[in-house]
This record gives structure tokens, C-alpha cells and sequence, in this order.
């Protein structure tokens, strides 16, 4: 396995994990939340306030971000 596809696994991977921890955190707050509502955060007030959530998030559109990058490279 190359190096560039051994780093997508992997990217994939974390970002699978983010994105369960976010929901769990979020079903803290909120606890019928979809993982669709994570897609507009913005439309549920208790999430925004929430400063852990915003960090989750943050790294979860991290990932997404290096992503995005790694793909137009290759």
C-alpha cells in the first residue's frame, strides 16, 4: 500500500470517529438529534453556546478540510 492511500485509510478513519463523538456530545445536549441536524448546527441555539461542541466541530471540519486537500493533489 502507498503512502498516499495508507494516509486517506487513515483520514477516513478519524474522520469516522469525529464524527460519532460529535453526535455522541451532541445527544448530550440534545438527545433526538439526527446526524443529519449536525449539518446546520447553526439551527440549534443549545449547540452553538456549547464551547465543546464548537471545538468537536472545529476538528471535525479540520479533517474535512485536509481531505479535500489531499484529494486534489491526487
Amino acid at each position: 500500500m502507498n503512502k498516499d492511500l495508507f494516509a486517506e485509510i487513515e483520514l477516513q478513519e478519524m474522520i469516522e470517529l469525529q464524527r460519532k463523538k460529535l453526535l455522541k456530545l451532541s445527544r448530550e445536549i440534545l438527545p433526538n438529534l439526527t446526524p443529519e441536524d449536525l449539518r446546520n448546527p447553526q439551527d440549534f441555539p443549545e449547540l452553538i453556546k456549547d464551547p465543546s461542541f464548537n471545538y468537536e466541530d472545529g476538528l471535525l471540519a479540520g479533517y474535512l478540510a485536509v481531505q479535500i486537500a489531499m484529494r486534489s493533489r491526487l
